[in-house]
């Protein structure tokens, strides 16, 4: 350790009792130890409290470091000069330390003193050291002897920006102080915003000495404008008149939101009550200290200590300036110590001539700056702030706390880091999601008392209303009403005019608009769509109003609301008569499959009705080919419901019905599709395929001035065969010339215009395909506007609605006189895919029917086939139940009269007569193949053509020889019971 050179002690004392009285005792209690005084400079200004309290904790911070470093070899000598808050006197203090040789020069306050001192320690090679200048723009001098104890504005915006995104603002307007601490945050924060898609409408400088009057009409300009988000940056001083003005003009009501940024938050604890007061529901953003022991016992002895000090001062509060200002102290004072005795704390003079005409040229330039500014940028410890770390000259801070101001205090609603973004709380994961949702943060209180947050904008009631444009025609969308001679417009109405006014109903706040026409001053239009959509780009209207399409070009200029009416180009083309007048028509109707399906279930029932009735029905029995026609004709009568034959079996009378009402719905669906064939179907397209047009190189119309000449220009149109046209009744007139003689023989437009076209003209014209897509029409507003999503959403609940019905019938509503509904309907042929359910349920009634019938035909009938031969073959019993089968069922009720005898006799009623040709052996002659029996063996009762059958033996199958039966069909006679015939 190197002792004190006595010379250098004497000067010492000197400049002390010349320069600084205060610092008389400091020096002889160091010299006393041996130790090297180092001759450090303060500037700030003392004539304010506030610069006071931290001039206090910076000396504190001094005297707390040798107190905690007895053993040091250095000790710090301050030097303080006042600025008087001014950049000349805070110049002309620097320069004055600077010649009395300080080593380093703590302050200034302000980033404009600091731009001029920056140089001088250049210069003379004197570290500057300022923990409260905070101006980005100071980072861009790239000074090496300039260190930023505190945090940099630009530190900030981030945190800032996070806010307005988190709430879904889409647009911020800073009101700065007008100098270079305001102006040096705003590029940072521009970019900030830019970058999550928040515009800034406008920039309000405030001037640093700006009087009342001022404020009120800066903040009466804010009003006219429809931003409601305002980010305050200034000194609290300023900041507190702003926000008291602006509570007079009614700024700090309900709707508005305000952030501050730390250049007030900072200063906040230190506001009066009447500056906090105005300040209700406003959000600030400052640097977070931890709350730890050290901090709340230096907060003890500092407000001690001041407070004897300064008296007068009441209630002093210290901010997170006064702590940087105490670790920049620790941070000078170590960084002394580290270069220590092999310091050379001398200044070398390099023009001692005295004829320098300037005191900058005089000044000299210290010897030891570049080991002490080498040492300030390797300082890292903890401080009462926070982690004390120094890169390229800057104070690094990274956690940021969100405070909101409300009642008699102020709350911490979150906390913002450059890792996580927005939370509640300091995250101790270290997650590394990045958090932009406003549910990261407490509840908020915000202006006007309100717990809903704001929407960021409101329609500026005490400005002018909004512009809204509209085109000048004369149609079903947009219909003007201009008065020539007095030159304004008298009404507006139309369909695009009927919903946005519906859709202005459905926003929750009122919108006072007023309509102008974009119109010549003789009521002409100025220019087309995109001349009328570019009007609103350059800010002349405020929204545009009317049918325009939404197109890529223009949504290059404006934002769009959602479409409120269905998109495409259509093509429309005459209606040609295409009546049906082919013999054949009447099989049109009915597909093929139903036709086959019809026949076969009229086969169907004939055969099921025939088996249930043949044995119990006089009109169902007969030859063979008589009852096949029978059938036939009575399946196919009921087609008409002509049939006449009775039917008797119940069975067979529900398998009728049945099918009845099948056959009903079968011919009222023919006759209806016959009777659209014939009228409907007679309103057909003229042209279908545009590529047809193209060939015949015929002519083709379109809206005028309208984008639709591009599309048929790429589908290859040549400009010979293209017509517009004005109105719809103009359209109906190039199609009645026809294509030959100047007409058309097509019409290209978008499917809106078209409706009321063929509204007015259903019965001659249709639309058809192609149809090319667009994106329908929507109402222009400018660029980022904050309307757009309301309004968009407004829409949806018109179009979602009855509202839009009642405009559609209001203005394109089809005359039903003129087009009936049933002509605007196509028909098609009725497929077996329509009437599947029905044969379905025919075919399971018959079959119901038929099984049930054939279950109680052989329950009746089993007995014979118990005494047949058991050697008989299956095909054989078939033929015997097929023999019983055709017989009459002599048994049922329609064949008895009074007494049980049968139709034409009193006999008893035999079922069948059996008539036997057994094949007999050789040696019985009465067996010979060519002997019959003639006789019957009993008496036999014949019917007219019953199949009639032998009496059989005790065994009428013989396992050696076949019986065979001879079916003898009779005439139609009826025989009394000796068997002689009666003539009918």
């Amino acid at each position: 350790m190197s002792k004190v050179d006595p010379p250098n002690l004497v000067f010492s004392l000197s400049f002390l009792l010349f320069a600084c009285p205060a610092g008389i005792l400091v020096v002889m209690a160091q010299s006393s130890r041996g130790t090297v005084p180092v001759n450090v400079g303060v500037v700030l200004n003392l004539t304010t409290a506030i610069w006071k309290m931290r001039l206090s904790s910076f000396n504190m911070g001094v005297s707390d470091f040798y107190a905690s470093h007895a053993n040091h070899t250095t000790r710090l000598v301050i030097h303080a000069r006042d600025s008087n808050g001014d950049v000349v006197g805070a110049a002309a203090a620097a320069l004055d330390l600077i010649k009395n040789e300080v080593q380093a020069i703590v302050g200034p306050e302000t980033s404009m003193q600091a731009n001029f001192m920056i140089g001088l320690g250049d210069r003379a090679r004197v570290p500057i050291i300022s923990f409260s200048a905070k101006s980005p723009s100071l980072t861009s001098l790239r000074s090496q002897y300039f260190f930023r104890t505190a945090k940099n504005d630009s530190a900030q915006v981030k945190a800032i920006s996070a806010i307005v995104q988190a709430f879904g603002w889409r647009e911020a307007v800073p009101i700065y102080v007008d100098n270079e601490f305001g102006e040096g945050i705003i590029p940072y924060l521009t970019d900030a915003l830019q970058e999550v898609d928040i515009r800034i409408p406008y920039r309000s400088p405030i001037p640093q000495l700006a009087t009342d009057d001022q404020i009120v009409a800066e903040l009466n300009k804010l009003m006219k404008m429809r931003t409601r988000v305002f980010i305050v940056h200034m000194s609290a001083s300023l900041g507190s008149q702003l926000f008291a003005k602006a509570k007079e003009v009614g700024m700090m009501d309900k709707g508005y939101v305000w952030i501050m940024t730390d250049g007030i938050t900072n200063s906040i604890d230190s506001l009066d009550s009447s500056a906090f007061d105005s300040m209700q529901g406003v959000l600030g953003v400052r640097t977070y200290v931890p709350n730890t022991k050290e901090l709340e016992n230096f907060t003890i002895r500092w407000k001690t200590q001041f407070q004897k000090e300064n008296p007068t001062i009441l209630n002093p509060e210290l901010d997170v300036i006064g702590l940087w200002a105490y670790d920049s102290a620790f941070a000078l004072a170590m960084a002394v110590e580290q270069i220590g005795g092999n310091g050379n704390f001398s200044f070398k003079y390099v023009n001692v001539s005295g004829s320098s005409s300037t005191d900058l040229e005089t000044i000299g330039i210290n010897q030891n700056g570049p080991q002490l500014a080498r040492a300030l940028s390797n300082q890292k410890f903890k401080g009462l702030a926070g982690d004390f770390r120094l890169v390229d000259g800057q104070l690094q801070t990274s956690i940021l706390e969100i405070l909101n101001l409300n009642g008699n205090g102020r709350k911490r609603i979150g906390f913002w880091t450059q890792k996580n973004g927005l939370g509640k709380m300091l995250d101790p994961t270290n997650r590394t999601s990045y958090s932009t949702s406003n549910t990261s943060l407490e509840p908020i209180i915000w202006p006007g008392d309100s717990v809903d947050p704001p929407k960021g904008w409101e329609i500026p009631i005490k400005g002018k209303k909004l512009q809204i444009g509209i085109p000048m025609k004369n149609d079903d969308f947009v219909n003007v009403t201009y008065d020539p001679i007095a030159k304004q417009t008298k009404n507006v109405t139309g369909y695009s005019i009927d919903v946005f006014k519906a859709a202005l109903d459905e926003l929750p706040y009122p919108v006072p608009c007023d309509f102008i026409p974009f119109a010549l001053p003789n009521g002409t239009s100025t220019g087309t769509y995109n001349d009328f959509v570019y009007q609103v780009y350059i800010g002349k209207l405020d929204a545009a109003v009317g049918d325009i399409t939404i197109r890529a070009n223009r949504s290059l200029y404006v934002d769009f609301t959602l479409p409120y009416t269905e998109s495409g180009v259509s093509m429309v083309v005459p209606i040609k008569d295409s009546r049906r007048k082919d013999a054949w028509v009447f099989l049109k109707p009915l597909t093929w499959d139903l036709w086959l399906t019809t026949g076969c279930f009229f086969i169907f029932i004939g055969f099921a009705v025939w088996v249930l009735e043949h044995r119990i029905n006089e009109d169902f029995r007969g030859p063979p080919h008589h009852q096949i026609g029978t059938s036939f004709w009575f399946s196919f009568s009921t087609m008409v419901f002509a049939h006449k034959e009775r039917v008797v079996s119940n069975l067979a009378r529900f398998v009728v019905i049945v099918w009845c009402f099948v056959v009903l719905i079968l011919t009222q669906s023919y006759t209806a599709s016959l009777t659209s064939l014939l009228t409907v179907q007679q309103l057909q397209p003229a042209v279908n395929d545009v590529n047809q047009i193209l060939k015949n190189k015929q002519n083709v119309a379109y809206l005028e001035n309208s984008f639709v000449y591009g599309i048929l220009k790429q589908l290859g149109f040549d400009d010979r065969n293209l017509k517009t046209y004005k109105s719809p009744e103009e359209l109906h007139e190039l199609f009645t010339n026809k294509s030959g003689n100047g007409g058309i023989a097509a019409a290209f437009d978008e499917t809106p215009y078209l409706k009321p076209f063929l509204a007015k003209y259903c019965d001659k014209y249709t639309m058809v395909e192609p149809t090319f897509k667009t994106n329908g029409f929507a109402f222009a507003f400018p660029k980022d506007s904050p309307i757009v999503g309301d309004f968009s959403r407004a829409i949806l609940k018109v179009t979602e609605g009855k509202k839009i019905k009642d405009i559609e019938d209001k203005w394109f509503k089809t005359d039903e006189s003129i087009c009936p509904e049933s002509k605007k309907m196509s028909s098609a042929s009725l497929g077996l895919d329509s009437f599947w359910g029905l044969f379905l349920i025919a075919g399971l009634a018959s079959t119901l029917a038929l099984i049930i019938f054939l279950a109680m035909f052989l329950h009746s009938n089993m007995h014979f086939l118990k005494g047949s031969d058991p050697n008989a073959s299956k095909w054989e019993r078939i033929q015997l139940l097929f023999g019983i089968f055709n017989q009459k069922d002599l048994s049922s009720h329609t064949f008895r009269k009074s007494g049980g005898s049968s139709p034409n006799t009193n006999c008893p009623p035999t079922p069948f007569s059996y008539y036997t040709n057994r094949s007999t052996t050789q040696d019985s002659p009465e067996h010979s193949p060519d002997a019959q029996v003639t006789q019957p063996t009993q008496d036999t009762v014949h019917y007219d053509h019953q199949v009639t059958f032998p009496s059989p033996p005790s065994s009428p199958y013989d396992s050696d020889h076949q019986s065979n039966f001879i079916f003898q069909v009779h005439d139609d006679h009826d025989f009394n019971c000796d068997g002689t015939q009666t003539t009918n």
